[in-house]
């Protein structure tokens, strides 16, 4: 876990993920207009924003999967688009809201699947330890031998969890991107906590996290950085007391919000 920490004192590249005044057009519709965003390892940048704002898709440019009409997106200073697929996958894992798997694989299976992009001719023992060490960081560890299918949907999000840790556990050319699409949609409150708190984890430990959330007291309290979007434009972008700003958020949601304060200091969001 800690070669991605070992990697950004050794090495030079810059690692960043950057968004360079994207836009993107989709069936006719403008889903993001100029929008600027810098992404750095080592931090939990939470996107944000009502139905509609662009946050999943701009999480699609950003993770290679959708084309900028305009602009471009880079990693390294290189444009997504010039990356080879196997090494960007090596480079980035997405999880995305809702993951359909079919088949009747047990819990390992579908976590190995994320080392397909290393693959070079069947499962490794290095495979099966990077497998193994991932299920155990997800907590899923006790699930290993269940048939997927059979399980939860809080299980299933923790064993989806270690599969893309699995596909970026270990990198020597560059931090490693966590990219997650709503990761708290139907999950009890535990397990909103448990992927936000792990989320946070692996960006302590070098990885660059990106997790596009719909409550914004989860982002307030999980995100080191939060970027406020609507009708495809980026609002704001800074620490979450100043993207999260009661009167900016009012606007956007059409709601009026205010700062609650907390008894450990903290503060969240509610109805004026």
């Amino acid at each position: 876990m800690n070669v991605a920490l070992d990697w950004r004192v050794q090495n030079q590249p810059t690692g960043l993920l950057i968004a360079d005044d994207v836009h993107l057009s989709r069936g006719g519709r403008r889903v993001l207009q100029e929008v600027s965003l810098t992404a750095r390892p080592g931090r939990l940048l939470v996107l944000v924003g009502p139905n509609g704002a662009g946050k999943s898709s701009l999480l699609g440019v950003l993770a290679g999967l959708l084309a900028p009409s305009l602009g471009r997106a880079s990693l390294d200073d290189l444009p997504l688009s010039q990356w080879s697929l196997p090494a960007l996958a090596r480079r980035r894992a997405m999880l995305s809201q809702h993951v359909q798997l079919g088949f009747a694989f047990r819990v390992d299976e579908v976590v190995m699947l994320g080392r397909s992009p290393h693959a070079t001719g069947g499962a490794s023992a290095k495979d099966g330890s990077v497998v193994d060490a991932a299920l155990r960081a997800a907590q899923a560890w006790h699930l290993r031998e269940r048939n997927y299918l059979e399980l939860s949907g809080g299980e299933r999000q923790r064993v989806q969890l270690a599969r893309v840790l699995a596909q970026v556990w270990e990198r020597s050319d560059g931090p490693a991107w966590l990219l997650l699409d709503e990761p708290e949609a139907g999950l009890d409150i535990a397990h909103q906590h448990f992927v936000l708190q792990q989320a946070r984890k692996m960006a302590q430990q070098g990885y660059g996290v990106i997790a596009v959330l719909h409550d914004l007291n989860l982002a307030a309290r999980y995100a080191d950085e939060v970027a406020l979007l609507a009708q495809g434009r980026l609002l704001r972008h800074g620490s979450p007391s100043h993207a999260l700003d009661p009167q900016v958020l009012s606007a956007v949601y059409g709601l009026p919000l205010r700062r609650v304060p907390l008894d450990d200091g903290g503060w969240m969001l509610g109805p004026v």
